[in-house]
């Protein structure tokens, strides 16, 4: 599965057989789960001008590129460790003239510049659903509920919608529980870790209660809405319980609000996707706005997955038995079977051997015969 590292760069590896063509279908399965919905496919580039691509990004998200100077141009480019930017760019220049709302949906491989103990490659597939032109209840509703069937499809069990409020610290910030820029991370630092000593000793003890207030998630609601006694997030609260009554039934859920990992651009709303038996999220999503060249601002809302793990547990790979062909076969039978989904070997000489060559079958006249 795994090139020896002197062959390769360090995060880098080949997809060997089953893998590379699990993951062909794996992406498939999304991609017609996505179509099924509406979703029309586009295919960004995978390198850009580095000011083009950074146009939307924040953090450190933008020490995370993979730049070189253009030998034509003599611009920087850099290459995407995302694509979600590039299908906001798209859908404000190319398809800015489209009806909203615009349903697109993308695969592709990203490169990130540092790889993580979690995620040690540096390239993984990314596939994923932009709904553009809206960021109200029932679309993010539709982004989440088609996450899920887009995993359920690609077979994967016991998923777990796990929400998120990405701009609330910073809306309790400017309101009610003041804090300047410095505290704000102090905060966040501390929200992060749970660590509800640390918040104490900062002063900072009305955060306190986003401590508590996550779980399993009617349980972390209501804490939450019982925090909220001035009503300031009364409606977000109501529109992320619309969203999970969507999909109830369909996975598990769970709430915590002060989520960060993963959400720099996000505002209002976000969630986190986990299945069963899997280390780490397999995607995420939420709501954003882009910004188009006339400085107005579009609402916005969608998912991204990142099946590497999937792959690499055997999702996707539901191959055909695979059939030898000795010398002299009956190609017009070896033609039906491919035609009914079966796999061929046909042999070269007669050195040839089926189970060798990994076949299951051997054609015997015109009817596979089990090995």
């Amino acid at each position: 599965m795994r090139t020896p590292s002197n062959l390769l760069p360090e995060g880098f590896h080949d997809a060997l057989p089953p893998y590379a063509e699990a993951a062909s279908r794996l992406e498939r399965d999304v991609l017609d789960t996505l179509a099924s919905h509406g979703y029309a496919r586009v295919s960004p580039p995978l390198a850009e001008y580095e000011d083009g691509l950074t146009e939307q990004m924040r953090g450190a998200s933008r020490n995370d590129l993979m730049r070189f100077v253009d030998p034509i141009s003599q611009r920087t480019l850099a290459l995407r460790p995302d694509m979600t930017m590039q299908i906001g760019r798209i859908a404000k220049t190319s398809l800015a003239e489209r009806p909203r709302p615009l349903r697109l949906s993308y695969s592709g491989q990203v490169l990130k510049l540092r790889s993580g103990q979690l995620h040690p490659e540096r390239s993984r597939l990314q596939i994923g659903a932009e709904l553009i032109g809206s960021d109200s209840v029932i679309a993010a509703s539709e982004i989440v509920s088609v996450a899920v069937e887009a995993l359920e499809r690609a077979g994967v069990t016991g998923i777990t919608v796990d929400f998120t409020m990405p701009d609330l610290i910073d809306m309790l910030a400017a309101g009610p529980l003041p804090l300047n820029e410095a505290q704000i991370g102090e905060v966040r630092g501390e929200l992060d870790m749970k660590d509800a000593g640390g918040l104490s000793a900062m002063g900072a003890t009305g955060y306190l209660p986003l401590i508590e207030a996550t779980g399993p998630f009617d349980e972390a609601m209501a804490r939450l809405r019982k925090f909220d006694t001035g009503d300031l997030l009364g409606s977000r609260l109501d529109g992320v319980s619309r969203i999970a009554e969507s999909i109830k039934g369909k996975a598990s859920l769970t709430l915590d609000p002060t989520e960060r990992h993963g959400f720099e651009y996000q505002n209002w709303f976000g969630f986190t996707l986990y299945a069963e038996t899997f280390v780490g999220a397999l995607g995420r999503g939420g709501s954003y706005e882009i910004v188009h060249p006339d400085g107005q601002s579009e609402a916005a809302v969608g998912f991204s997955l990142y099946p590497n793990p999937l792959i690499y547990a055997g999702f996707g790979t539901k191959i055909s038995d695979l059939i030898f062909l000795p010398l002299g076969y009956d190609r017009a039978a070896a033609a039906g079977l491919r035609e009914a989904g079966w796999r061929t070997v046909a042999a070269l000489s007669d050195k040839d051997q089926a189970e060798a060559l990994g076949c299951s079958h051997i054609l015997n006249g015109d009817q596979p015969e089990p090995l």
